[in-house]
Order: structure tokens, then C-alpha cells, then sequence
């Protein structure tokens, strides 16, 4: 498996322990996410997660900042992205099923490190149900 990841200045340390968590379980990581904690625009750090995402470089992507929305927002612009926002391993496990999302967007200021790794836990094992939100997703695209 292979995994993007990105954030800004507010998910810097989210990400080093993220990722540490990914290589520990065999996991190979494209990091385009700042290691610093001076102000960065988040939108260069995810549009190179996005592309990956997009063009199925990788499997997935985790996007790290502040409240989560504007990572999701940047990333939600490419066509085959379906970036959702988790603040819980429960609305991450639906956005898994029900949404098919192919990029975890974590709120750095709205949860705790440990409860992330859950998320990230949680999001690469759950799978898309299919079935009836096989034809909702379908829709999210439109052009």
C-alpha cells in the first residue's frame, strides 16, 4: 500500500507521527507535507496529494491542518478525489462506507494525536460498502 500525505504548519507534528505509524506497519509514504511549524499555504501542500490521489498514484491520502476544511476543500477540486473530514474514528469508518473516500482530512486543532492514529487506523481498514452508495458516489462528479 502507498499513501500521500500533506499538511500545514498546524499539523506538523500529526504527520511525523502519522507517518511513523504508516512505515511501522509496511506502509510507503509520498510525504509533501511541511516538517516545520513557521506559516505555510496549506494549498501547496496538497495539491501534490490530491494529484497523487487523482491519477491513483497511490491508494490514498491523509491531509492534515488546522480545522481540516480548507485541505478538504483544495483537495475536493480534483475529479476522482472524495476528501472527507473526520473528527471521529466513527464518521470516519461511514465516510468510508457510505462515501468511498480515497483521502482522510484530519482537524489538527480538533483532535488529540492519539485519537488521529485511530483515524488513520480506522480509515485504511474500512472498506466501501458499495451496494446503494455505489450510485450516490457516482453523482458526486459532475463534470
Amino acid at each position: 500500500m502507498k499513501i500521500a500525505i500533506g499538511n500545514d504548519h498546524a499539523g506538523t507534528a500529526y504527520k511525523l507521527a502519522i507517518v511513523e505509524f504508516l512505515k511501522s506497519e509496511g506502509i510507503d509514504v509520498n510525504n509533501y507535507g511541511t516538517d516545520h511549524t513557521d506559516s505555510v499555504d496549506y494549498p501547496d501542500f496538497v495539491h501534490p496529494v490530491a494529484k497523487d490521489v487523482d491519477t491513483n498514484t497511490v491508494d490514498y491520502g491523509i491531509l492534515i491542518c488546522g480545522s481540516g476544511n480548507g485541505v478538504s476543500m483544495t483537495a475536493n477540486k480534483y475529479k476522482n478525489v472524495r476528501a472527507g473530514l473526520c473528527w471521529t474514528k466513527e464518521i470516519v469508518s461511514l465516510t468510508r462506507q457510505h462515501n468511498d473516500a480515497n483521502i482522510l482530512s484530519i482537524p489538527a486543532r480538533f483532535t488529540s494525536l492519539p485519537q488521529a492514529i485511530e483515524m488513520v487506523k480506522t480509515f485504511l481498514n474500512t472498506e466501501f460498502e458499495g451496494g446503494r452508495h455505489l450510485n450516490r458516489v457516482k453523482k458526486i462528479t459532475m463534470c
